[in-house]
């Protein structure tokens, strides 16, 4: 009887083939899962942005008109919501003075407007004093490195300044609620953006008027991850106030129009309507 002393060549030859099968589908699996989980954490980074940014809005719109009652009376209340189509601002321009060219697909402007007293505070987290106009402006801007970033703007103490509430931004937009009936019951009889109200403004010759019927905004917002993670994946569309609302610039985000570095990261659509509290006077 023959005892065996090794592997011949053939025998040799099929288990370094088995053994590189073996590794390249654990080396696959491994690959897809590190893919997998890397999804996974940019859709949750996503979303606790996209809820924050909504919660920040909604504070700040809360607030839109406030009034202090025991300030010296004013004759004619400005608007408290106010905004601009497809535009940009700088972060030391007062209010929305020197709008400049939107951004990131026809991003809006949305300026919210408010009394300061001892509790008031802005976007930003910051007091206002009594005796001033508090200000929360929302809008798209670039940071150092050229990401795109909602931005909060604010009046300091001594300046203006703003900054970035959540990055990754493809749009931001945003419509107001007319209360259209006379007298006005408090509900939008209909959805229009800035532009139309400033037409409005400038058919009636009564500034601010057409912005105090605003009684709610429609705030619509696109994010997207930091990292790309769906290479291959199909290219999908984003309507931020639904598939029929029209072709306003920026209302519907479509991902086979933009460069392979945006279009395979994850991105997600959030949205808010959100009522106004203080009935301008």
């Amino acid at each position: 009887m023959k005892r065996q002393g090794g592997m011949t060549i053939v025998e040799l030859m099929i288990a370094l083939t088995l053994g590189m099968i073996v590794t390249l589908l654990a080396g696959s699996v491994l690959m897809s899962a590190n893919a997998a989980y890397a999804s996974q954490m940019e859709l949750a980074n996503i979303d606790d942005a996209g809820r924050f940014a909504l919660a920040t809005i909604e504070r700040a719109v809360r607030q839109a008109g406030y009034r202090d009652w025991e300030q010296e009376e004013r004759e004619a209340p400005p608007a408290g919501i106010g905004g601009i189509d497809a535009a940009s601002l700088g972060k030391a321009t007062a209010a929305m003075s020197e709008p400049q060219r939107d951004v990131a697909n026809g991003s809006d402007v949305l300026a919210v407007r408010f009394d300061g007293d001892a509790g008031a505070t802005g976007c930003a987290g910051f007091a206002v004093d009594a005796q001033r106009d508090g200000w929360s402006i929302f809008y798209v801007g670039r940071s150092a490195s050229g990401e795109t970033e909602l931005r909060c703007k604010y009046r300091g103490q001594k300046n203006w300044s703003a900054d970035a509430v959540v990055a990754g931004v493809d749009s931001f937009q945003v419509l107001y609620g007319l209360d259209t009936d006379d007298p006005p019951d408090g509900a939008a009889n209909q959805f229009v953006t800035a532009s139309a109200i400033n037409a409005l403004e400038a058919e009636l010759k009564t500034p601010g008027a057409s912005w105090k019927r605003v009684a709610s905004i429609r705030v619509g917002l696109v994010l997207h991850g930091r990292q790309r993670t769906r290479a291959g994946d199909k290219a999908a569309v984003f309507h931020l106030f639904g598939p029929d609302y029209g072709d306003e610039q920026g209302a519907s985000i479509v991902e086979e129009d933009m460069a392979p570095s945006l279009r395979e990261r994850e991105r997600r659509a959030f949205s808010s309507t959100i009522l106004l509290r203080n009935p301008s006077s």
